[in-house]
């Protein structure tokens, strides 16, 4: 009898529903307000490139980095239409303004000049570019969303601010005005399957441009630390249920500049889990820059006890179908995770 019960269960063991949460820098950023917009609807072929990524992988929670950010959300709509022209629907979008851009009237980037997209709270030309976004199949609780966004850096627990010679850099008055997060940090309360789960999400600084003061070092390492500290219950509540963080960390373990450890221990944290994606070719690596090389800087990083199905990073061989619109789409790879939903 019992051999019978267990035979009868593996259909449904086998088809076990699964979660499939994704993030990818698209790279859908301008030089102005409104060409985002303007290149989505005119059928831009790396906007078109993009969608073809997404319609392939079919993510049900996505994170997207580097998308321009427009107070009324036309942009971030005329993507989602896209998408669900291409039989991808969206129904539920999660998007604030991010530091990127603000202008602050302060020299932040110690140039000796005001006014420059390095003077903004996070880099950019103008108010907005190079966004975050969130969208999902399942209800996002946007009145409960978090923000972290505003969080002065010298005010993070532990922060490692600039300095030369024991001087800040580039001033004092910078250092009291100066946010932590380059882009965003959010913590999006999601109604999916299975229960309410958060997506922690964020796009640090590239911890390069800067100069022996290690300004962006610094802010790429604190930026990626912060989210050790809120699972401590340092900076808030404490995620509760389950959760995910997905986002661009722009720093590698293993390779290129920047602070490793700060990566690295975030990948160690035990209330957190490393599927360690790859793609066909069985490479972890998320990005390809011309002059640097391949690396791995997005993540997707279950909570602890969230049983993983299966992850990998979107790309598909040479010579084969969806290539070129990968290729096409960005320097980044999308990463996804299919997580089991009891």
């Amino acid at each position: 009898m019992i051999r019978i019960l267990l035979l009868l269960m593996l259909p449904f063991a086998a088809q076990a529903e699964s979660l499939r949460i994704a993030t990818f820098n698209t790279e859908l950023s301008r030089d102005g307000p409104g060409l985002l917009l303007r290149d989505i609807r005119r059928g831009d072929p790396q906007v078109d490139a993009v969608v073809s990524v997404l319609a392939e992988t079919k993510p049900d929670i996505v994170a997207l980095q580097s998308i321009d950010w427009d107070l009324d959300g036309l942009a971030l709509g005329a993507l989602t239409q896209a998408l669900d022209e291409a039989g991808l629907s969206y129904p539920f979008a999660f998007a604030a303004q991010p530091n990127a851009g603000l202008e602050t009237g302060l020299d932040l980037d110690g140039d000796g000049k005001t006014g420059g997209p390095g003077d903004a709270q996070g880099w950019g030309k103008f108010t907005g570019q190079s966004g975050i976004a969130v969208l999902s199949r399942y209800p996002i609780r946007t009145g409960e969303a978090r923000s972290l966004t505003s969080l002065l850096w010298r005010d993070l627990p532990g922060a490692t601010l600039p300095q030369v010679d024991g001087v800040p850099f580039p001033s004092k008055q910078a250092q009291e005005q100066q946010r932590l997060s380059s882009t965003a940090h959010w913590i999006v309360p999601i109604e999916a399957p299975g229960g309410l789960i958060d997506v922690l999400t964020f796009h640090a600084t590239p911890p390069v441009f800067d100069g022996p003061e290690d300004r962006n070092g610094l802010r790429n390492a604190d930026e990626i630390r912060l989210w050790s500290l809120v699972l401590k219950g340092e900076l808030g509540p404490s995620p509760k249920g389950r959760f995910v963080i997905a986002g661009d960390a722009n720093l590698d373990p293993n390779k290129g500049e920047g602070r490793k450890d700060a990566i690295r221990n975030l990948l160690d944290n035990t209330r957190l889990q490393d599927s360690k994606p790859l793609t066909p070719d069985g490479s972890p690596e998320t990005v390809l820059w011309k002059g640097v090389g391949e690396m791995r800087v997005d993540y997707v990083l279950p909570s602890a006890g969230w049983q993983i199905a299966a992850s990998g990073i979107y790309w598909p061989k040479e010579n084969t179908p969806g290539r070129k619109s990968a290729e096409a789409a960005s320097r980044h790879r999308l990463v996804w995770v299919d997580l089991v939903v009891e």
